[in-house]
């Protein structure tokens, strides 16, 4: 289903080069609000030595953000070295595809990440790619997000089910 991520996890953090192996992901398209920025506009503690550990492994990144606030986009892409887009328009293809090319893989290998269903992990499934939903690092919210969240956990919910499912018929 295009609501569903194929992974979900707490923090950007717990994506390991072993998970990226795994699932032959070569790149990673980051959103920034909520995923690796705070409301307050900071970089949680450990996000830039995660990048850093997993670039020494190969693994290319691109930020693709829908702020439209250039210069806070710009200060985190210039934080963790990496090339951005902002004012994204996701989930409409055209900033993934914008990133795609930024990052010269195959969709297959390249793995999205954000902290909203309705923007990234929609996106992302329009545009081939591996969608990794991360809860939200702070609880601020802009409105519209705000009013979008209840539903999200609807469906984390169903799609947290769906996982259990599988694993119990797989067991049996």
């Amino acid at each position: 289903m295009f609501l569903y991520p194929k992974a979900y996890l707490k923090s950007v953090k717990e994506i390991t080069y072993s998970f990226l192996e795994e699932n032959n992901i070569k790149a990673l398209i980051l959103d920034v609000d909520n995923t690796i920025l705070d409301f307050n506009k900071k970089i949680p503690e450990g996000v830039n030595k995660w990048c850093e550990d997993l670039k020494k492994q190969g693994i290319k990144f691109c930020i693709l953000s829908n702020s439209n606030q250039h210069e806070k986009v710009k200060m985190v892409a210039q934080k963790l070295q990496m090339p951005y887009f902002y004012f994204g328009t996701k989930p409409l293809k055209r900033g993934f595809h914008k990133a795609i090319k930024e990052l010269q893989e195959k969709e297959e290998n390249i793995g999205a990440v954000g902290d909203q269903i309705f923007t990234d992990v929609i996106g992302a499934n329009r545009c081939h790619l591996f969608p990794i939903l991360v809860e939200p690092i702070g609880e601020k919210d802009i409105l519209i997000t705000k009013i979008k969240r209840p539903l999200e956990q609807y469906i984390i919910k169903k799609y947290q089910q769906r996982i259990a499912k599988k694993a119990e018929e797989k067991g049996k």
